[in-house]
Order: C-alpha cells, then structure tokens, then sequence
C-alpha cells in the first residue's frame, strides 16, 4: 500500500448562525477585548488572539487501495497557514510511502526541519494532521479501531469534562448544574478575572453542584508565580481539582514552584509539541498533570509524551481546546490506549459546530464517550460539507 495523495483543507465555520459572534465571545464571558475583525484579543492582558469561528486544518490522505484517512492540525487563527506546510513541505515527504511506516514517516518529516529550527508551532501542527490522517487509514487498513494499534483498549469508556466560560458567578454555576444534569461528572471554568473573581465564581460554581462534582480552573497564564500560589491557596479550601496553565509557558522553574507549593494539582501542557519539549518539564517535577494536544503532537509524538509521562507517575488529561471533530474523534482514541489517561476535555456547546462535517453522528453519552469497533478514528467525513466550509 502507497500513499498517493496528500491535500490539507483550511475550514472555517461559523460558530453560532450570527457571522461568528458567538456568546462566547460577549461581553458576559470576556473581559473587553480589542476587536480585529474575523480576531480578537484581550484588551488589557497579554493573552491569546481568538477567532470569531472555529477554525482548523483538516488533512486527507488517500493510498493506491482507496482508503482515505483523515487528520487534522489545530489551526484556530491561520489554517492556510498550516495547509502550506501540508501540501507544500510534508506532502513531498510522504507521497509513495507505505502508511505503515508511519513512526519512520514522523522521524523523517520532523528531522527534515528540526536542524532549521522548526521544533515546534505550525510545522509540527501540519505534521500531527498529517500523523493522524495515517492512524486514521492504518485502522481501515486492519479493520481495528486506531487505539487498538498505538496501545490497546484500557477503558472502554473515555469520562469528559465540559468546558465553560464566563464572568458572572451565577451564570456560571447554573450552566454548570447543566453539564452536570447532562451527565457530566467534572467542568473546567476558564476564568481571567483577579484573584478574588476567581474564588467567587469557583465558590459559586461549587456550591451548586456539590462536593462530588470535579472543578478544574484554568488561568490562562494570568499570574505571576507569587499570585498563582496564592490563588491555588484559596481555591484549595474549594477543592478545586487542579490549577491550570498559571503561569507564562516558558517558566519552567517557576511552574516547578508552583507544583511545590500548592497541595492541589497543577495541570499544563497544552502548548507542548513534543517529548523533547518536555523532559525538563517532567524532570523538574513542574506540573502533576499532562496535558498534551493531538492535533498539536500527532498520535505518534502523543503516545511517547504519555509514555513519557508515565515513567514520572503523571497523569495524562488530554487537551482538545478549539480543536475540531478531528480532533475530538482522535483524542477519544488517545485516551482509550494510555495506562495514565485521567479525563478529556469536551465543549458540549461546540460540538455541534464543530460536527458540521461528518457524515454521521459521534456524540458523547452521559458525559462520555463509549468505545466501539469502528476501524480507524471512528467517524466519517462527508467531503462535500467539507468542501462547503473550506477557504
């Protein structure tokens, strides 16, 4: 079997029948923010820029047998950036060879840039697309699902967490006994308040589920080391879960701190492409849980990460973020085949959006998703609404 076509579609799609201005992008659930036109970004703190739509790069492989395997790299601001590389850089790579040499096929393609110093970003982006789009056929080639070949079924269902944002307490805490009532046994409150914002929302979101439901906070990079280990202070008394992405990336011996400090866990590593990014991670002790992204690391790198991980006694939660069905679908794949799998994060809310392109339902049940016998990632893409949402 060959590989005899590589094409990367940069999608967009509009997240809520309103030209992209989303809820989720209102004033209730952000603090003002610079508007860029199809882009935004916080007015008042150096942060992430954030699409109006969802937005990712979608890869298709096809091999001289017919089969079609399907990939995605995360792409929320610039996915023709992403399918450039695809088409332009890695699709050359890959033509003519067989997908079952598909760790020889990631070495190759990642050495071919790394002594540029293409370790990270884009490149290794377009290169997880293209890592799950092999997976992906590999799994229709055998007829398994794809988490039977990179490790085998530990579970047979992958438990989420929904994800929520928000600056009204209240608010909050009502769409949280929602995700709860839905099945749901944990929610993750993305919150960029000041410290005591954070612990009156967290107090008000915990006291209208109850002890028994996990609370997780991500910070975005916030705080300093200082603040954050006052902040996991006060969300301790709380029983939050665990205290996410506190500081800047870049600060490992802060972040290492922080672990030290703190009772509760310190989740990050959501920005990490590679096993190679993150060993002085794991060797500082500067977190307690992984967080890798499969449209960020491909299921190849994704599995050494957790490998990795494991041999420090961490947990694995994958991160999904803004990725798309893709993305989720390979995720739950993910999960399945990891020793050290914790929970997965979910948007209920997008998911609809985000499910605009297949050609069939893949939904979570009770706040999980139930592995089933489906060869490959488990969903089909319908290529004509693929098509429709290309740019």
């Amino acid at each position: 079997m060959k590989i005899t076509g590589v094409r990367a579609y940069p999608i967009r799609i509009a997240e809520a029948g309103d030209g992209g201005q989303s809820e989720s992008h209102g004033d209730e659930s952000r603090p003002p923010v610079i508007d860029l036109g199809d882009h935004f970004i916080d007015a008042h703190a150096f942060t992430s820029i954030y699409s109006k739509f969802h937005q990712t790069t979608v890869v298709r492989i096809e091999t001289d047998t017919g089969l079609v395997g399907w990939g995605e790299a995360q792409s929320p601001i610039t996915p023709r950036t992403t399918q450039a590389i695809v088409e332009d850089v890695l699709a050359p790579l890959v033509l003519g060879r067989d997908p079952f040499d598909v760790e020889a096929i990631w070495t190759r393609a990642y050495t071919a840039m790394r002594e540029r110093g293409h370790v990270t970003g884009f490149y290794v982006d377009a290169l997880a697309g293209v890592d799950i789009a092999l997976w992906d056929v590999l799994g229709k080639a055998v007829g398994v699902p794809t988490h039977r070949l990179i490790g085998g079924r530990y579970r047979d269902r992958v438990p989420l967490y929904a994800g929520l944002a928000g600056r009204d307490p209240q608010a909050l805490a009502q769409a949280s006994a929602d995700h709860v009532a839905k099945g749901y046994r944990a929610v993750k409150l993305h919150l960029r308040e000041d410290r005591d914002g954070v612990v009156e929302i967290v107090r008000a979101v915990r006291d209208r589920v109850g002890p028994s439901i996990g609370v997780m906070v991500d910070v975005h990079m916030h705080f300093d080391v200082a603040g954050a280990i006052e902040l996991g202070r006060r969300l301790e008394t709380l029983d939050v879960r665990w205290l996410e992405a506190p500081v800047a990336p870049d600060d490992i011996p802060g972040q290492a701190e922080i672990a030290r400090a703190l009772d509760m866990a310190v989740a990050i590593g959501e920005w990490s492409r590679t096993r190679y990014e993150l060993r002085e991670a794991f060797e500082r002790r500067a977190y307690d849980i992984a967080m890798p992204d499969v449209a960020r690391t491909g299921l190849t790198e994704g599995k050494r990460i957790a490998t990795l991980a494991d041999t420090y006694n961490i947990p694995v939660s994958p991160h999904v973020g803004g990725g798309g069905i893709i993305s989720v679908a390979a995720s739950v794949q993910y999960s399945a085949a990891l020793p050290n799998f914790m929970i997965l994060e979910h948007s209920d809310t997008g998911h609809a959006v985000k499910s605009t392109i297949l050609a069939a339902p893949y939904e979570p049940v009770n706040g999980e998703f139930v592995l089933d016998d489906t060869p490959g990632l488990g969903i089909e893409i319908d290529e004509d609404a693929l098509e429709a949402v290309t740019v």
